[in-house]
């Protein structure tokens, strides 16, 4: 039914954009190629919460699933243009489809890159917007739609804090301590992606608050370790599997937990000077790779995501906790354990 909102959605402002001219259309189709192809993660963390807390509004609850999935999609869209990104998912995204049409049209890559960039944040702008308009749009009452835009608002503005933060790392010569990092990554994408929406899904099937704030805890102690899964699988995964690159982290000498835990151990003094280094080759990140590991800090990681996965199984198994909420998401802290192996 997610997929059903959406689809309405861009089809009526394509339809509004056409008077306004085909290159307007245009930005809408590529920002509705966004939306797509995705794992509807926080749609389903919605639906997981409602469904498990009875609801049966469901119409209600895709409405409130893609206000979240649109708010994504505005999130990755500008944070591909802070990354100075013009590929996602190996195809070009927004900011490359526009830059590599100035490029055919003779532009030279540092105005084509401009317009890339600029069509980017309009695209991102147009979906953060149309987020709220979703919400609003769910057929609810005014006062729980007043506090799912609340929820919603707190997503926003908690993932612009987390970005930067993120965005200081990158010019910080100083490489934060683990508990800097893990907050960054909360409030950067935890926030917006798990707890957030189960909230939502619980607010509006009804649930007490001491339900409501339950799950926001499980969604931060969940949404902590996909993250520093992630950070893991971008060194160490099989790139088959994930689909991303195992050296570009290594390359950005992005700010992870593995790093965070290395650099206060004595292999960092020949480590870091692999971590950040833009051409480094294969067999150099093969080094670095091992070196994680003799330092423990893959170890160190995986430690960390058992952790906050246990914590999270904890606060499912409170007493209120309704036990097909349980049902529902169990597997979610399964998937987090699975993703490690």
């Amino acid at each position: 039914m997610v997929d059903a909102v959406l689809e309405r959605f861009f089809s009526l402002a394509k339809k509004r954009a056409e008077p306004l001219g085909e290159h307007y259309q245009h930005l809408w189709g590529l920002l509705e190629r966004n939306t797509q192809g995705g794992k509807r993660f926080r749609p389903r963390m919605v639906m997981a919460a409602y469904s498990g807390l009875g609801g049966i509004d469901l119409e209600a609850a895709a409405y409130v699933g893609a206000s979240f999935e649109l708010l994504h999609t505005a999130l990755i869209v500008h944070d591909d243009v802070i990354d100075r990104d013009f590929v996602r998912r190996g195809i070009p995204n927004i900011s490359g489809t526009y830059r590599d049409h100035a490029v055919d049209r003779g532009a030279s890559v540092e105005i084509a890159e401009h317009r890339g960039v600029s069509a980017a944040v309009i695209a991102g702008d147009l979906a953060l917007f149309n987020s709220y308009r979703l919400m609003e749009r769910s057929g609810v009452a005014a006062a729980m739609r007043d506090r799912l835009l609340e929820v919603l608002d707190e997503a926003m503005f908690a993932s612009a804090a987390g970005e930067l933060i993120d965005v200081d790392f990158s010019i910080d010569p100083h490489t934060p301590v683990v508990e800097d990092i893990l907050q960054m990554e909360r409030l950067k994408t935890a926030v917006y992606s798990f707890e957030a929406p189960l909230q939502a899904g619980a607010i509006l099937a009804g649930a007490s608050e001491q339900i409501v704030a339950t799950l926001g805890d499980f969604g931060r102690e969940i949404g902590i370790a996909y993250q520093i899964v992630d950070d893991v699988l971008g060194v160490f995964g099989e790139e088959s599997f994930t689909g991303k690159t195992t050296i570009g982290d290594l390359r950005e000498g992005k700010r992870t937990v593995l790093i965070a835990f290395a650099c206060a151990t004595p292999q960092w003094e020949e480590l870091r000077h692999l971590i950040g280094k833009h051409d480094l080759t294969e067999a150099e990140a093969q080094t670095a790779r091992a070196m994680l590991e003799e330092c423990g800090a893959r170890t160190f990681a995986d430690d960390l995501v058992r952790g906050c996965a246990q914590r999270a199984l904890d606060l499912l198994a409170e007493p209120h906790m309704p036990e097909a909420l349980r049902a529902e998401l169990h597997p979610v802290a399964a998937t987090v354990l699975e993703r490690m192996r």
